[in-house]
């Protein structure tokens, strides 16, 4: 994220987050802020499964309206990981 953006991307996130936790199968969206560095943001999403994540409407939403506003707070383009909860450890 943009240094100078730090201070405007909470308004900003709370409005684009609507979006994802509106649709079907989205348990939920975190934002983790490292604590050294409140630039670097991880937005974390939680869906029902693998198969809501994939929805066409939602990743069409993600690329057009949903990348609009984020991309200018950005200093790189995002990174997208999956990632599941390590049952065994």
């Amino acid at each position: 994220m943009e240094p100078d953006a730090v201070f405007c991307a909470p308004a900003v996130l709370r409005d684009i987050l609507a979006g994802p936790r509106a649709f079907d199968g989205c348990l939920g969206v975190e934002v983790l802020v490292d604590a050294e560095d409140p630039a670097h943001l991880i937005l974390m999403e939680r869906w029902a499964s693998a198969e809501a994540d994939a929805d066409a409407e939602y990743r069409e939403w993600r690329t057009v309206a949903g990348a609009t506003e984020l991309g200018s707070l950005l200093v790189s383009g995002a990174r997208v990981a999956h990632v599941t909860t390590a049952s065994d450890i």
